[in-house]
């Protein structure tokens, strides 16, 4: 009953991340203008005031279009009041479920306690996420009003954690695994003038290590990332000469891999330590 619940709500977030996303990005360009215009789209583009609406048309949607999934499918991915395109992708919405479900199923801490309430900030985490990487895909950056909180929300999460269980442990090592992962990819941003890396990937590794947990888990956090991304891009670069000129965003490998991480990072320890005794 519970996967079925998490499963129903990780499709209903996974459908507010398609709008989230696109209004973020259009409330972005808006930014800095005057306009009385400006102003009015700006209120209608509001997350919280704000109606779902086409993002080719601006038509109001109604109740039977917003059904995540089932909705797209019905009306075959297109507008039922322009025809457009719907450029909000129904695997977003799958994705986020799926991650719901797979966090419970997965989940290394246990649901009683601190381990509940670290489950249910995951979860925020996991949307969080998810965003984040449709963002990036789609164009290439990673925002600071997402990021920013995220930080903010897993420096709450180690300082109740390291009061509720009187670990100083708890304190320290995810401080550590931020400081391993963010002084990496500043090094990294800095010697490169940028190049190699974007400033929304330093500002994300904070997050990621802080959520990481310990050293070592950083350490994965960038292995699997590394991996991850490398899989990914051959078959790009594999198709020529044009592909080496393609911008590759890193930010969903880096959430991807902190996912698997924080699921299963003990499991890949263990089996690394029992490895080394052998």
């Amino acid at each position: 009953m519970i996967i079925v619940v998490l499963g129903v709500l990780g499709l209903i977030f996974g459908s507010f991340v398609n709008a989230f996303t696109w209004r973020l990005h259009e409330q972005a360009a808006l930014r800095g203008k005057k306009t009385k215009a400006a102003t009015k789209r700006l209120a209608a583009l509001s997350i919280t005031k704000g109606r779902s609406m086409c993002a080719s048309c601006g038509h109001e949607l109604a109740p039977r279009d917003l059904v995540p999934v089932l909705s797209w499918l019905w009306l075959r991915g297109r507008c039922r009041y322009c025809h457009a395109a719907i450029p909000d992708s129904p695997l977003v919405e799958l994705a986020t479920s799926v991650l719901f479900v797979v966090s419970y199923v997965a989940w290394p801490l246990g649901l009683n306690g601190v381990g509940l309430f670290q489950f249910v900030l995951w979860l925020v985490f996991v949307v969080a996420f998810v965003a984040l990487a449709v963002y990036d895909l789609r164009w290439f950056l990673l925002p600071d009003r997402v990021v920013l909180p995220l930080i903010g929300l897993a420096v709450v999460q180690i300082i109740v954690v390291a009061l509720w269980t009187h670990s100083l442990s708890a304190l320290w090592q995810p401080v550590a695994g931020a400081g391993i992962i963010f002084g990496l990819f500043w090094g990294l941003f800095q010697v490169s003038d940028g190049k190699w890396i974007g400033g929304g990937d330093v500002k994300l590794a904070a997050v990621l290590g802080l959520l990481a947990g310990t050293p070592l888990k950083a350490f994965l956090v960038i292995f699997f990332a590394s991996l991850l991304g490398t899989v990914a891009s051959v078959p790009i670069l594999l198709k020529g000469r044009s592909g080496l000129k393609l911008h590759i965003p890193f930010g969903p490998y880096l959430l991807l891999a902190t996912v698997i991480v924080v699921l299963y990072g003990t499991v890949a320890v263990s089996w690394y330590e029992n490895l080394l005794r052998m």
